[in-house]
């Protein structure tokens, strides 16, 4: 396994209890990458109908059995609030969240289930409605969709229990290449050494793409978050965002993109986003872009205009041009299977991106289709 953010994590912790012996190499150590950088969200309301959101459905049920099993990761099921600030952007969110309220995912369906069956839940909040869901929203607003299912873990509590639970061994070294004999990997080569496996898993995040045996078009896409200091009573009770993250997830943009994204944490703190931006692999603090966070901020939650910031940072998503994750065997290298490519979704999307890998490293079928997650999709 190449990676210990939250998708290696996972995917370490479903193949061992498959009974396969894995070991997890990073070079920083678990959660040293976007995982670290993640605000730890579960989410069905930003996800298009399709492959994405079944994938997602998934996940969002296999998180609460996992919070159980592998002694908490500040599960939060706090649901999600999508707000709009005109009447004809509320048009827009009711009718996006009734073609996902349609969607039934691909099992359900051969199964004979009726539209809505395991699928969305969304309901419509009116303007007059959003203070019993919000109390410290700011007037003016056209209203809002409530999304239940969406909830929250702490990221790097997540992807160390999960590691632990596993009983993977890990090494903290760099990977600098996979180990080729003919058309097959048998391992890779580290700054430790050579370890050799039947299978490796790349799920090395944003350098995911980066070996050159077996490239993948997975780029760095940068965001910043605001963390301010605790609450005794966090004032943010949902993810709250506005109809442009929708927007700025399915984007191809590669300059600066930002929308307001605002939550509490089990902390007390409140969470401030969101931006994106390909700009490489840089990550230096931007106090243009964080200034502009926390107007967005201020503009949905009045109250935080005197609250203080405690910490700004940036994280780097993993991009992939179709922004759908790449999930399964390489179609070059037998022997050789990809986890990457969630950009900012790898959280909420690892579990079910583990079962799907599990399956397929030991023969199984997994319960969503991989074919749309293929690698060789870009062949």
């Amino acid at each position: 396994m190449v990676g210990a953010g939250i998708v290696g994590a996972s995917c370490a912790y479903a193949l061992t209890r498959a009974g396969v012996r894995v070991t997890v190499v990073d070079r920083g150590g678990v959660a040293s990458g976007t995982t670290g950088a993640g605000e730890g969200n579960i989410l069905v309301s930003d996800k298009e109908p399709g492959p994405e959101l079944e994938l997602a459905l998934r996940s969002n049920d296999l998180w609460r059995n996992l919070d159980e099993e592998c002694g908490g990761f500040e599960w939060d099921p706090k649901g999600g609030l999508v707000v709009a600030e005109t009447p004809e952007v509320l048009d827009a969110l009711t009718t996006f969240a009734e073609t996902q309220r349609r969607h039934v995912p691909a099992a359900d369906a051969d199964a004979g289930a009726p539209p809505g069956a395991a699928g969305v839940v969304a309901s419509l909040v009116p303007a007059a409605d959003l203070r019993e869901f919000e109390p410290h929203l700011a007037e003016g607003l056209a209203g809002g969709i409530h999304y239940p299912q969406d909830a929250q873990v702490q990221p790097m509590l997540a992807a160390a229990r999960l590691l632990r639970a596993s009983g993977a061994r890990l090494v903290r070294t760099a990977v600098e290449r996979f180990l080729v004999s003919g058309d097959h990997v048998t391992g890779v080569r580290t700054g430790q050494g050579d370890l050799y496996a039947d299978a490796v898993v790349n799920a090395a995040g944003t350098w995911a793409g980066s070996f050159p045996q077996a490239p993948l078009p997975i780029r760095p896409r940068k965001g910043f978050i605001l963390v301010t200091q605790p609450f005794a009573v966090p004032p943010v009770r949902h993810k709250v965002y506005t109809a442009a993250y929708v927007t700025n997830v399915a984007s191809d943009a590669e300059g600066l993109e930002t929308s307001g994204v605002i939550e509490s944490t089990q902390a007390g703190t409140v969470l401030i986003g969101a931006s994106r931006q390909r700009v490489g692999y840089d990550t230096a603090i931007d106090y243009t872009v964080l200034a502009k966070l926390a107007k967005q901020a201020v503009g949905l939650f009045p109250v935080l205009r005197t609250a203080q910031v405690m910490r700004a940072y940036a994280g780097l998503r993993p991009y992939s041009p179709d922004h759908l994750p790449v999930i399964g065997p390489d179609h070059r290298l037998g022997g050789l299977f990809h986890a990457c490519g969630h950009e900012g979704a790898g959280i909420g999307l690892a579990p079910a991106t583990a079962e799907m890998v599990t399956a397929q490293v030991t023969g199984g079928r997994p319960p969503v289709d991989p074919a749309p997650f293929a690698p060789g999709r870009f062949a």
